[in-house]
């Protein structure tokens, strides 16, 4: 059995969900167009390597507190059936279909939400997520993070916690993913893969002899 882990966002789909889910909200009122402009531009340079994401993901958790969990849920499953559901990549559905026929334990290991791991997980016929969670009191959103975030270095966290639960080694597994903001997870695995990277991360996987792949839209 091998540990193989999914990038989320334009890994296994072809788009940027945060980037959707900004609009969406705005467009149902959830965001103002100030909130959405900022979000926007952390997303831009998140996606390049270019800044840290926790000080957006911990104000946008904030901004959810005192809000039904119940209500978030029906939100993203409407979005994810709107948006989400036709922007898988062909060439992730067949990576997974590989990996489940050869026994492997596969894992989603992204920045999003639960929420909207909640519907992959269900089209992907998976079991295993590891993403960023809310604190939840009594049906409401705190406004705070459970647990720490999942991204950057703290994915390999996120991960290496997975790795000792189920058993396995980090540096035996294999994680596939666009994005120079994951060189962290990618540098802690035995098998990294660049899927349609961005820029910096394209030229990192070509340095240093890492697969490329382009998965299509």
């Amino acid at each position: 059995m091998a540990l193989v882990f999914f990038d989320l966002d334009r890994t296994v789909l072809s788009v940027n969900s945060g980037r959707l889910w900004v609009d969406h909200e705005v467009k149902q009122g959830f965001l103002t167009r100030w909130q959405a402009l900022r979000a926007i531009w952390w997303i831009g340079t998140y996606h390049i390597g270019f800044t840290r994401m926790e000080s957006l993901l911990e104000e946008a958790i904030e901004t959810l507190g005192g809000t039904l969990e119940i209500d978030l849920v029906r939100r993203t499953e409407a979005f994810y059936t709107a948006q989400i559901d036709r922007t898988y990549r062909p060439g992730a559905l067949e990576a997974v279909e590989r990996h489940r026929e050869a026994g492997d334990t596969i894992t989603l290991l992204t920045t999003s939400s639960a929420y909207l791991c909640a519907p992959v997980l269900r089209r992907l016929e998976l079991e295993h997520a590891l993403c960023n969670r809310f604190e939840v009191e009594e049906g409401r959103f705190t406004g705070r993070p459970l647990g720490a975030m999942c991204y950057g270095a703290g994915k390999v966290e996120h991960a290496q916690a997975f790795c000792e639960r189920v058993g396995g080694l980090l540096s035996e597994a294999t994680f596939y993913t666009d994005s120079m903001s994951d060189l962290p997870m990618l540098e802690a695995v035995g098998q990294p893969v660049a899927v349609n990277p961005d820029p910096r991360l394209r030229r990192v996987a070509a340095k240093r002899g890492w697969p490329i792949l382009d998965w299509g839209r």
